[in-house]
């Protein structure tokens, strides 16, 4: 894959992936316009399979589309080595097939950064006592995830209202707000 550093102009063509164990939520750009958005299943008994399933079905995802880039969500490692490891290989299965359909521009991009461009950072500390006070005496791990639910809503809510869709998926909102920071802040890839 060749370097983003190495582009000049932003491609005509950009696919921005959120990617999981799991799945592959895509939005596809033409210039500044979403042509395209949806949700590929990846099956299997472990990993293994499932990064191989990955691979074959990117491979024939990829194939149907004059993609010229492709963007990624940057792994982070929050609380699971393993989780971030099988991601990892997933992201590698992924990156692997579209150089095989002859993608060879691939950035990515850190959570937080696509998120707060578009106006969804962390909750404040206003916005978390609010919770708390909604919702008293619930653990700690419950007031993380609750907080992480209203994010992904506003996710949806952005993508639904700035690009006028009806999406309900979380993760196809995130790929679409991946491409959404990407289209408008090339520039700032290929630095």
């Amino acid at each position: 894959m060749a370097s983003l550093s190495k582009i000049n102009e932003k491609p005509k063509t950009i696919c921005s992936i959120d990617a999981s164990t799991n799945s592959l939520a895509f939005a596809i750009f033409s210039d500044k316009s979403l042509i395209r958005y949806g949700k590929i299943n990846f099956s299997g008994a472990n990993i293994y399979s499932k990064v191989s399933d990955a691979s074959r079905k990117t491979l024939a995802f990829l194939k149907h589309f004059d993609i010229d880039a492709i963007v990624i969500e940057h792994t982070v490692f929050i609380n699971s080595p393993k989780t971030a490891a099988d991601l990892a290989l997933v992201q590698g299965a992924l990156l692997g097939a579209a150089s095989l359909n002859g993608i060879t521009i691939a950035g990515s991009i850190n959570p937080i950064t696509w998120q707060s461009y578009i106006g969804n950072n962390k909750l404040s500390s206003a916005e978390k006592q609010e919770l708390m006070n909604d919702y008293p005496g619930k653990s700690k791990a419950w007031y993380t995830n609750r907080a992480r639910d209203i994010r992904k809503i506003r996710t949806i809510h952005f993508v639904n209202t700035y690009y006028d869709k009806d999406i309900s998926d979380n993760d196809v909102a995130d790929a679409v707000g991946i491409g959404h920071w990407a289209i408008n802040n090339w520039g700032k890839l290929t630095k």
